[in-house]
């Protein structure tokens, strides 16, 4: 299955997704390390534009189409990229979820903004202004909404677990193989 994240930065949402992946054991796909990479490389990819998410489009589909659960960690603010992870998981015949990760308290919001350091080496991060200016379209379909605000990032993943775990290995009768 297809486990896409989307959230402004700053509200953990890297956390659970890394996290989400490291207990379903699935490929863990971040579109920052990805553009990070394009921008340290012999291109100097800066800024990446769509390159990053093509990159992470096309690393995706080739695991789904191994039978790896992907986890997708990205702002995915516009209703292009939510559609584009979508139709990945469509292409690969696989099941897709997509996680919002907001966090509510917007005092919190900001002093996770405002005291955090970067894990992607050279990533810069973006302010608090960045963050509240950023453009990021209202959801126009069901997802999951999860609020870390007040909540451990094992409280968050708990709770993840418990929505996708139903649809991890299912059993196919006509082959004995499992999928997602």
């Amino acid at each position: 299955m297809l486990i896409v994240f989307a959230g402004l930065p700053g509200t953990g949402k890297s956390s659970l997704a890394s996290e989400l992946a490291r207990r379903l054991d699935a490929a863990y796909l971040r579109i920052d390390s990805i553009e990070q990479a394009l921008a340290n490389s012999s291109l100097g990819i800066r800024p990446a534009a769509d390159a990053g998410y093509m990159a992470g489009y096309a690393l995706a589909e080739d695991n789904l189409r191994i039978g790896r659960t992907v986890v997708a960690d990205s702002v995915n603010p516009l209703h292009v990229t939510r559609n584009a992870w979508l139709a990945v998981a469509e292409r690969a015949g696989r099941e897709a979820f997509e996680v919002e990760v907001v966090c509510t308290d917007p005092i919190e919001h900001r002093r996770r903004i405002e005291t955090r350091s970067s894990d992607v080496t050279g990533l810069p991060l973006p302010t608090w202004r960045d963050v509240v200016g950023r453009e990021y379209h209202p959801w126009d379909r069901d997802r999951i909404v999860v609020d870390t605000a007040g909540r451990s990032v094992g409280q968050c993943a708990d709770e993840l677990v418990t929505h996708v775990s139903p649809f991890r290995r299912r059993v196919d009768p006509t082959t004995g193989g499992t999928h997602c």
